[in-house]
């Protein structure tokens, strides 16, 4: 037996809550995945995902921050420079993001069929 079905099924569902509550919505996936192909500062950010404004974009960087996922880095410039990074902890959520991503395409090849 896997150490997954070890688990009943309520704490199953509270584990996909949990993951739902740190990495779902519309923004959170995408705000980390343009992170991670180099935009850093907050404009980078914004420009790279369409139709996210301002103030959702800060609510959920700090989001992300509180859940440990980004690291976010005042440095003592004229003006104040901010970047955020991954932590190594967001790159355990990889393996979800692949598979989230081979099945989003499939999905879509499915639906364009129709």
């Amino acid at each position: 037996m896997s150490k997954i079905e070890e688990w009943n099924f309520e704490d199953k569902i509270k584990f996909v809550q949990d993951t739902q509550y740190v990495i779902g919505g519309k923004w959170k996936l995408p705000i980390i995945i343009s992170i991670y192909h180099r935009n850093k500062r907050f404009n980078e950010i914004l420009s790279s995902i369409p139709k996210i404004t301002n103030r959702v974009l800060s609510k959920e960087l700090r989001h992300l921050e509180e859940n440990e996922m980004i690291v976010r880095k005042v440095y003592d410039d004229y003006p104040a420079r901010i970047e955020y990074t991954l932590t190594e902890y967001c790159h355990s959520i990889s393996d979800v993001l692949q598979s989230m991503e081979k099945w989003g395409k499939q999905h879509r090849e499915r639906i364009k069929k129709k």
